[in-house]
């Protein structure tokens, strides 16, 4: 990173000479008016601001907490290491944590060298960032959806991408625009984050091996969610060609960390929808068998019996719940 940036990041803040001069305490009335160590973004960003940076206090252990925004982590130099689910989660220059709204960490003490870039990011940030990327990219579509969870499942993603300076220079390029607080920069710093989730996506294997969001875990999982959303048509072929992976690789790696097959998890995906399908609507037999995405009824109904023990005809009878 430019130096001149690493000396304004580097600098001793109010907050660190008071935790090194008066009280090594973290004071939450900075952060949080509630009970629960909850940062709140209205301590943090100004109105109408979308995003911000602050760079990581340090000299002091940061307890535990969570935000109602997300955050970026970026470690532009030393280390930081960060508690998540009493797991260590070790960030070196060059990494980036990416944390949802509903995921508890705690930050070990760094000291003066370690300088760490915190952006503090409404989701609505990234709507025009997220509008870049192509409608159909799988593992795009299961990032971004990390990010934008509306449920309350705790999310992280740690990418190691030092060295790779399509990236290095877009997250310079953003931290210059925040740190100098440049107007109206905020349609380009948006713009400047799709780009960063782009390479993100195109550098996927820099994901932390070993993590929730390791580089397989997300290639599996990306491959559940495009069966969830495309059962009806969906094939190994297409998905390894949108993952650019070979059909053997994506197959080892989707038996590995699933236990099963991609033809097990299409046809357990089919007959969910089927059965959802016998039960609540009036649809004819053959035309579920159509909807699900088979052209062979005879096969269906095979199957089907060796799933359920019975006739398509058979269980909608026992579980109808429309009259």
């Amino acid at each position: 990173m430019n130096q001149e940036l690493i000396q304004i990041l580097s600098q001793i803040t109010e907050e660190e000479k008071r935790i090194l001069n008066v009280k090594k305490e973290v004071e939450k009335e900075r952060y949080t008016s509630s009970k629960d160590f909850v940062i709140q973004k209205n301590k943090m960003l100004e109105e109408e601001q979308l995003i911000t940076i602050r760079p990581h206090t340090r000299f002091i252990d940061f307890p535990k907490h969570k935000h109602d925004y997300i955050e970026v982590v970026y470690v532009c130099k030393g280390s930081l290491t960060h508690t998540i689910n009493n797991v260590p989660v070790v960030l070196e220059e060059g990494d980036i944590l990416f944390l949802n709204q509903h995921i508890y960490h705690a930050i070990k003490e760094a000291g003066k060298e370690d300088i760490a870039i915190n952006l503090i990011i409404l989701p609505h940030f990234f709507d025009v960032s997220f509008s870049m990327i192509q409608k159909d990219n799988v593992l795009a579509d299961f990032l971004v959806g990390i990010l934008r969870n509306a449920s309350h499942k705790e999310q992280y993603l740690h990418f190691k991408v030092k060295g790779i300076l399509e990236i290095e220079n877009l997250l310079e390029n953003l931290v210059y625009s925040l740190v100098h607080d440049a107007s109206n920069n905020d349609m380009i710093n948006q713009r400047v984050m799709g780009l960063l989730f782009l390479y993100l996506v195109k550098y996927s294997d820099s994901l932390k091996a070993g993590s929730p969001n390791s580089y397989e875990d997300v290639i599996a999982k990306a491959a559940v969610n495009y069966i969830d959303i495309n059962y009806k048509t969906a094939s190994l072929t297409e998905l390894a060609e949108k993952l650019c992976l070979s059909l053997s690789s994506l197959s080892r790696l989707i038996a590995s960390k699933t236990g099963k097959s991609f033809r097990e998890l299409l046809q357990e995906k089919r007959f969910e929808v089927a059965i959802s399908l016998l039960a609540e609507t009036n649809l004819s037999i053959t035309d579920i068998v159509v909807a699900v995405g088979y052209e062979n009824n005879s096969f269906f109904h095979r199957k089907f019996r060796e799933r359920y023990h019975m006739s398509p005809k058979e269980y909608r009878e026992k579980n109808r719940r429309i009259r």
